[in-house]
């Protein structure tokens, strides 16, 4: 059987992460003791994850004509994602600013930049069996991509409003227990909550009808733990998994996204999951 063939829309950031002994206080000035630059936005993360399990993916989403934009292109690639219909712009790159203290709490600050200049008309979503996106591009996109796609899979965050119509098209809508409070649940048929270290639950129409815990790990970076379980959970929907099955598969990786660094630092392959699963 051929594997599907799963497109991702959404954004691509360079992140720029400062650690420090505490975070800063309106008009103070404080040291950091180190400063990394890594792969992020939710699009490619979650593009990068479905590599990483072994699955066919494309990446459509908007960079800068700029260095920022080339390292992530090539970050990419270099992972096996099909970066062929990545749209360059003027506008730089997508940046995030993120101070971290030692306790691992943090500040962000997004300057989205080539993300907000994606636009419906440059959607190639030619030859995809399902397309999974998030809100980190214009609103527009979003829709037309629920509109044109025969199956898509919608990770509502961050929390922006939705037509009631393009909400109910989607085949799936995964939120964490903040982004799920707005929505309609009555009318919406699948929706995946995230609930942090208690794994996640299915609802059907507002009433639950599936909860998975998660394996034991000792986590040492929740940051992109959300995006791998979005694209487990999608590329198990893809291949037609039983619904119950793909809520454990897509929980287990996102445990396992936890054990290393950064939003792509961790990305587990499908038999570490499968592995985790046997285990549990």
């Amino acid at each position: 059987m051929t594997p599907p063939r799963i497109g991702v829309v959404g954004s691509a950031n360079v992140d720029l992460v400062a650690r420090c002994e505490a975070l800063p206080t309106p008009g103070e000035t404080v040291m950091a003791s180190s400063l990394t630059r890594l792969p992020g936005g939710k699009g490619a993360n979650q593009a990068a994850a479905l590599a990483a399990l072994g699955a066919d993916v494309v990446f459509v989403g908007c960079v800068g004509a700029d260095e920022s934009g080339d390292w992530l292109v090539r970050g990419l690639a270099d992972r096996g994602v099909d970066v062929s219909r990545v749209v360059r712009h003027e506008v730089a790159t997508g940046t995030a600013l993120i101070a971290v203290d030692a306790a691992g709490e943090n500040l962000i600050v997004v300057a989205p930049g080539a993300n907000d200049a994606l636009t419906p008309g440059a959607l190639d979503l030619e030859g995809l069996d399902l397309v999974l996106c998030q809100l980190e591009v214009p609103v527009a996109v979003v829709e037309a991509v629920v509109a044109r796609a025969g199956s898509s899979v919608l990770n509502r965050a961050p929390a922006r409003a939705l037509p009631p119509e393009t909400l109910a098209a989607c085949r799936a809508i995964v939120a964490n227990e903040h982004e799920v409070r707005s929505l309609p649940l009555a009318e919406l048929a699948h929706v995946v909550v995230t609930h942090g270290a208690e794994g996640a639950s299915r609802l059907e129409r507002g009433v639950e009808v599936a909860r998975v815990e998660p394996p034991r790990v000792t986590p040492v970076d929740t940051v992109g733990a959300g995006d791998v379980f979005c694209a487990a959970y999608a590329l198990g929907l893809a291949e037609g998994r039983d619904l119950d099955e793909v809520l454990r598969f897509a929980v287990a990786a996102g445990a396992l996204a936890t054990l290393a660094p950064g939003a792509q630092g961790a990305l587990p392959t499908r038999e570490e999951v499968e592995a985790c699963l046997a285990a549990s």
